[in-house]
């Protein structure tokens, strides 16, 4: 195909240009097509639908009724609960999580890479499945203290795999300074490399803090009354609806503080780009001593609870109790959900992500922190208001396959929008730019450049989605329609009776199929492991 020689400089200019423009930030500040906006509009109204009617609710009962409800006893014991377990698991996978990734990528180690898959091993399992796999063995477990222990097991890579990944790329010049000033190598790593990592620590503990704030599973199975306890148990038991909208916006106001307090505390913190620090070789017994600290998490959130898995499940009379077909439906529904979910939840995160990957201004910033949303809300809260928004304006949709998968797709909806909006990112203005002199429409050249570019992102996402649905706990036992089970809530309805045989092959089953899209993941990126 030849090309006419004035589309041939059309083409040339329009690359100098457009080139011009990236340098100077001019292709993120340009006006957003009205069609890109509409569409970024409604998957933001989408996204805070579950918010919105909350507040709908709890403003119909009333301001002494939420005043009542806030000052009881019971609430005031439920949110000092959250608080403690979160502050404290929080404490402690920061503490844990940055040692870990110190010693992965500071310390010379044998087989670097397989510890680091280990470390990483906590993010496959829920929590719910690890309190599952210590009752086993521990049927008496309660309280603080296992709750706490087993949330820090599962949450250090929230924290370990980013530190990790920003101490790979932290300038060592500050620090070989440090150390040629007398600094011993933990007072230089603190007063020199901590600052240019300490976003990505906060990130992490960000994560970790509304992990153990939403959390519900391991603490209802622990029997730890947090508010989540108290959401579930204020709609399943009375079906009080003021008092679990209230809860819930507690529980929510909760979790925007931590967002909030988050993003203070990472706003303008210096960085530094230079040589990184190669990884030191230590004597036998230091590294000896040094590598229980990588071990100690998994060996608590996973090897312990699945070798407890794993005898339940060898046991000839949970093989003789099998329900051969009921498993098999639930693995169905559990597949299916996520697919659908995965589908729903990029298909509302892809205007964001092409919004914000492209422009900027107060409008962007708006929709993309309500299309982040999810990160904030807890499973149980969109769970319930979606109840309630169904019951009220939707009620052929109550109980309904359809409002599960929205509620899972406004849950992790974040998931996508991060990769995504990277990856859009990174494709070239300029052959967005070629290909219109060519005579394509804005919307023909989106999809025949932009898209393809960008589907290894979008796939990630997806997986990411369908990884988290699989997980899903909280929400799937509030608006599953009767009769629905995934693998998650047969697990659930088997263990909160002490049924821990029955429950032992949907657990297993549980692990390997949301280890699928897991190994996929990894195959395709293997940073993508910390957007997990």
């Amino acid at each position: 195909m030849t090309i006419a020689p004035e589309r041939a400089s059309r083409a040339t200019g329009a690359l100098i240009a457009d080139d011009a423009r990236a340098r100077s930030g001019g292709a993120r500040s340009r006006r957003a097509p009205l069609a890109l906006l509409v569409a970024a509009l409604v998957s933001a109204a989408a996204a805070a639908i579950p918010l919105v009617y909350l507040f709908v609710r709890a403003a119909e009962a009333g301001l002494p009724t939420i005043i009542d409800t806030l000052t009881g006893t019971r609430v005031l014991q439920y949110a000092a609960n959250s608080l403690t377990l979160a502050a404290a698991t929080t404490a402690s996978a920061l503490v844990l999580g940055v040692a870990v990734a110190f010693v992965l990528t500071r310390v010379r180690v044998p087989f670097a890479r397989s510890w680091l898959l280990i470390s990483a091993l906590p993010l496959a399992v829920p929590s719910y499945l690890a309190g599952y796999g210590w009752l086993v063995g521990l049927p008496g477990l309660n309280g603080f203290v296992p709750s706490w222990i087993l949330l820090t097991a599962v949450t250090v890579p929230y924290v370990s795999l980013p530190v990790a990944a920003a101490l790979r790329g932290a300038s060592g010049d500050l620090e070989g300074v440090a150390r040629t000033l007398g600094r011993g190598p933990w007072r230089a790593f603190l007063v020199a490399t901590w600052p240019s990592v300490r976003p990505a620590a906060i990130a992490g503990s960000l994560l970790v803090a509304l992990y153990a704030l939403s959390d519900f599973g391991l603490v209802a199975m622990m029997r730890y009354p947090t508010l989540t306890w108290g959401i579930n148990a204020a709609y399943s038991a009375s079906f009080d609806r003021a008092q679990a909208a209230t809860l819930a916006l507690l529980l929510v106001v909760l979790a925007l503080v931590v967002v909030i307090g988050e993003r203070t505390a990472r706003r303008n913190v210096p960085r530094a780009a230079a040589r990184a620090v190669a990884p030191r070789a230590v004597s036998r017994p230091v590294l000896l001593s040094l590598l229980p600290v990588v071990a100690v998490a998994p060996l608590v959130g996973v090897i312990v609870p699945l070798l407890g898995l794993l005898s339940t499940l060898l046991d000839a009379e949970t093989v003789r109790a099998i329900d051969g077909p009921r498993l098999l439906q639930a693995v169905v529904s559990t597949v299916g959900v996520a697919i659908a979910a995965a589908i729903l939840a990029i298909l509302l995160a892809l205007p964001i992500a092409a919004l914000t990957a492209r422009h900027r201004g107060r409008l962007v910033a708006a929709i993309e922190s309500v299309g982040y949303l999810g990160h904030a809300v807890p499973g149980i809260v969109v769970g319930l208001s979606l109840v309630f928004f169904a019951l009220a304006v939707v009620p052929g949709l109550y109980q309904s396959i359809a409002v599960l998968v929205f509620a899972y797709a406004v849950l992790f909806m974040p998931k996508a929008i991060g990769t995504m909006r990277a990856g859009l990112g990174d494709v070239p203005p300029r052959l967005v730019a070629v290909a219109r002199t060519l005579g394509h429409s804005p919307l023909q050249a989106w999809w025949r450049v932009t898209v393809p570019l960008a589907l290894p992102s979008i796939g990630i996402g997806a997986l990411l989605v369908a990884i988290a649905t699989m997980k899903e706990l909280p929400a799937t036992l509030l608006l599953r329609p009767t009769g629905f089970q995934t693998l998650a809530t047969e697990l659930w309805n088997r263990t909160v009776v002490f049924e821990f045989g029955a429950a032992a092959p949907y657990a297993a089953l549980l692990v390997l199929v949301a280890a699928v899209p897991a190994v996929v993941l990894s195959g395709v990126r293997s940073a993508a492991k910390e957007e997990l």
